[in-house]
């Protein structure tokens, strides 16, 4: 079993000056997505490397499937590190690395070294075809194909010699927390927790809030966004989650307004409270899973009409997917089979039957006089009465 894995990154690479502040970010959500892991970790950083070591027994698949969930990484390599001593040294470590792992021979494969370390005697060239005749000479059922090989035997030679053959993809994208802190409004539906894996997948520290709706929204209901929260979790480290209960709000909201306009008042409201935490924890801006035309709270003109009371930014990273495209990142990040269970959010239970596809702002506004009574009071006291939740990944899970 491998002791190590190499890990590689993309955009890190290219930003310059900075570009250790990004390694360190990496490092830091590495080192969080390895903590329920059993064993323990040493993680290292060299000339645009970043290096675990395992010290002692570990569980390799936990350890492995646990890596594919850091944003920033593009590959994980299972690697072998040995220290030079001289060349026949690592022909033979060459030689032991691929009898211990290919239990089959009878493969074609190719020798790829990059020599980091010019001071290294031999060239690139010159020890691809060295190794390339040691192979051949020591596991005569192997044979080269420099095109297409089933085996590409990387060397790195650096302050060790790194030997590896596979490259497991990662995700991708931003280390977390790179690029600021946004207030995802998180539903039961398929469509948000979509929305904040993309954002965090672009270094972004998500926090989130939930409008629940007793009794008209069941307590199930709510442990099925807390279970979205903790898969998204998984990508986007611990996620701070409001509940602010929205029932007296959307009740005088259907008594007071026409229900034409029901759903784009209260995304209104809800706007303006996600807004409010947003505020409170220093987030940029607001996240939401809308794409156009998706629903008729969706389309253009009521997209102006919900940002219209928010001063923050907002952030819609399904904008032009459609909902085949959704519910294929939902499946792959493991959101899909929770978000589909049968229990309401408070949008799905007032809506109307006729809702207004082009609202016009003026006459929102002007409908929303009819809530100046006591829509204040009630905002305020949504916001006081929130709960917080604190939801972590359950890696285990």
């Amino acid at each position: 079993m491998f002791k190590a894995f190499l890990i590689k990154y993309g955009e890190i690479g290219i930003k310059g000056k900075n570009r250790h502040l990004f390694e360190d970010a990496l490092i830091h959500q590495i080192k969080y997505a390895l903590k329920p892991v059993e064993g323990e970790f040493l993680i290292t950083k060299e000339q645009g490397r970043i290096y675990i070591e395992a010290l002692g027994e570990y569980d390799y698949q936990e350890a492995l499937e646990s890596l594919q969930h850091v944003f920033g990484i593009v590959g994980i390599c299972p690697v072998a590190l040995v220290e030079e001593e001289g060349f026949d040294q690592l022909a033979e470590d060459v030689i032991a690395y691929l009898d211990n792992h290919y239990a089959d021979k009878n493969k074609t494969f190719k020798v790829n070294t990059r020599r980091a370390r010019k001071s290294y005697p031999l060239s690139s060239m010159e020890v691809n075809a060295a190794l390339g005749e040691r192979i051949l000479k020591a596991i005569p059922e192997m044979k080269v194909d420099v095109h297409q090989p089933e085996i590409m035997v990387n060397v790195e030679i650096r302050r060790k010699i790194n030997i590896y053959s596979e490259i497991i993809p990662g995700p991708g994208g931003m280390p977390v927390g790179t690029n600021g802190k946004g207030m995802l409004l998180l539903s039961g539906g398929i469509d948000s927790p979509v929305a904040g894996y993309m954002i965090a997948k672009r270094g972004v520290k998500i926090d989130a809030v939930y409008f629940h709706a007793p009794p008209y929204t069941s307590e199930r209901a709510k442990q099925k966004v807390v279970d979205l929260a903790k898969i998204v979790a998984k990508y986007s480290g611990p996620i701070y989650l409001k509940v602010v209960n929205f029932t007296d709000i959307q009740m005088y909201i259907y008594e007071k307004c026409p229900h034409e306009e029901l759903t784009i008042i209260m995304r209104r409201y809800m706007m303006r409270i996600a807004e409010h935490f947003a505020r409170e924890t220093n987030s940029l801006g607001l996240i939401t899973g809308e794409s156009i035309g998706q629903v008729a709270s969706q389309t253009m003109q009521s997209l102006a009409a919900t940002d219209e009371v928010c001063e923050l930014p907002v952030y819609r990273p399904l904008i032009g997917f459609d909902k085949q495209e959704i519910i294929g990142v939902s499946e792959k990040i493991g959101t899909y089979e929770t978000s589909i269970l049968p229990y309401e959010d408070c949008c799905t239970i007032f809506v109307a039957k006729h809702p207004v596809t082009k609202p016009s702002l003026k006459v929102i506004r002007r409908s929303e006089t009819h809530l100046k009574e006591k829509i204040d009071e009630m905002v305020k006291t949504a916001i006081e009465t929130a709960e917080t939740i604190i939801v972590e990944a359950d890696m285990a899970e």
